[in-house]
């Protein structure tokens, strides 16, 4: 999805959101530090296999995904980190690895970290690694309706 196609998204949900440019980088720390965002705040969306199925994991970018307690929340009998050449051709527009966490958009469900619920606003890659989009919580939630787990052994 281009950066645009969610900006529409948004503007027709009558979401406040701020764009952020930075210099391209494509490590979740380097992105927050570049942009002066708390690493707690930048969500990170790493794509994961639930039972052969394609989901987004959304979770601090100063976290790591726990594959046994996701796998646990949500019983599954295998889950894994899916590879890039798995998922690169399903999010049309956006760079590989900067596919903003609406699942809902790829018919793809979506597993957000407890940590995140606790920040008022969160900001995530907008499909290029070169901008952010900062918004709350609160409308993030309402738009992809997440399921809420523990995803990191910090959460």
């Amino acid at each position: 999805m281009p950066v645009e196609r969610l900006r529409e998204f948004l503007d027709s949900n009558g979401v406040k959101y701020v764009s952020i440019r930075h210099s391209p980088a494509y490590t979740a720390q380097e992105i927050a530090a570049l942009a002066h965002i708390p690493g707690k705040e930048l969500a990170k969306t790493v794509i994961v296999k639930i039972d052969g199925k394609m989901c987004m994991a959304v979770l601090p970018a100063s976290h790591q995904v726990d594959l046994s307690r996701l796998k646990e929340a949500v019983k599954a009998g295998k889950v894994e980190i899916a590879a890039e050449a798995e998922f690169k051709d399903k999010f049309p527009g956006c760079e590989t690895g900067a596919m903003p966490p609406f699942g809902n958009l790829w018919d793809m469900p979506v597993y957000v970290s407890r940590g995140l619920t606790e920040d008022k606003e969160i900001a995530f890659n907008a499909g290029s690694h070169s901008e952010l989009v900062r918004l709350a919580y609160e409308d993030f939630e309402c738009l992809v309706k997440p399921t809420v787990i523990k995803l990191s052994a910090v959460d």
